[in-house]
């Protein structure tokens, strides 16, 4: 979703940097499963901590796990397959776009979230 009128690519990475946290929250869409797509009637949701997803690209391709940390500033998630061991030899999760994954299971508890899969449905 651009948010800059430009077409220069430097502005819309600008855009997409300096855009504020309620617009920010759009940019962590992600596609749901073909079961989900049929069951729900949405193409995709955005992502929350709680959701299980699967990784289609990168290093962790085929990785399945729980959102566990969804970082809003950096456009990133973390779910818990995805780690790496650092210089210390700690574990700690590792950076994933969301676009490079899939959401297989939602986390449903929250009411707002019905409502706005309600309101998405075709």
């Amino acid at each position: 979703m651009p948010l800059a009128t430009s077409k220069q690519p430097r502005k819309q990475r600008l855009s997409l940097f300096t855009a504020p946290l309620h617009l920010k929250h759009k940019f962590l869409n992600a596609p749901l499963s073909p079961e989900l797509r049929k069951k729900l009637g949405v193409k995709r949701l955005p992502l929350r901590r709680g959701d299980t997803v699967m990784v289609l690209r990168g290093d962790f391709k085929g990785v399945t796990g729980k959102v566990v940390r969804v970082d809003l500033k950096k456009t990133k998630i973390y779910i818990e397959g995805a780690t790496r061991t650092n210089s210390r030899g700690q574990t700690s999760y590792y950076p994933i776009h969301p676009s490079k994954v899939m959401i297989t299971e939602l986390d449903t508890s929250d009411k707002r979230r019905q409502k706005l899969i309600d309101r998405r449905k075709k």
